[in-house]
C-alpha cells in the first residue's frame, strides 16, 4: 500500500511542478502577481510527513513554506496569487497514506 502511495505522490507532485510553471510563467507575462501568506492546516501526524509536505509546496513553483508548527499542524505558505487549499497541497493525502 505504501508503494502504491509513493508512486501516486510522484505522480501528482510531477503534475503539480508542471502546472505550477505554466501558472507562474502566465502570471508574471501578464503582470497578474498579488502575494499573499496563508495558514493551512494539514491532517498528516508525521512531523517527516509534515517535513515532505512543506518541502513539496517550496519546491511547487509559485509557492513556499515559511514555518512549519508541529503541534499545531499548521504550515505558513506564501504564494504569489490567492489560492485555495487543495490547490496549494494536492498531494496531500498521498503524503498522509505513506506516513500515518
Amino acid at each position: 500500500m505504501k508503494l502504491l502511495s509513493i508512486f501516486e505522490y510522484i505522480v501528482v507532485m510531477i503534475k503539480a511542478i508542471a502546472e505550477a510553471w505554466v501558472d507562474v510563467f502566465r502570471r508574471c507575462t501578464n503582470n497578474q502577481i498579488n502575494p499573499e501568506i496563508m495558514d493551512i492546516n494539514t491532517e498528516i501526524n508525521s512531523l517527516y510527513g509534515q517535513v515532505l509536505l512543506a518541502c513539496s509546496i517550496t519546491i511547487t513553483p509559485g509557492t513556499l513554506t515559511i514555518d512549519l508548527d508541529h503541534d499545531s499542524k499548521t504550515l505558513k505558505v506564501a504564494s504569489i496569487s490567492p489560492r485555495k487549499r487543495d490547490e496549494i497541497i494536492p498531494f496531500e493525502k498521498y503524503i498522509k497514506n505513506i506516513f500515518d
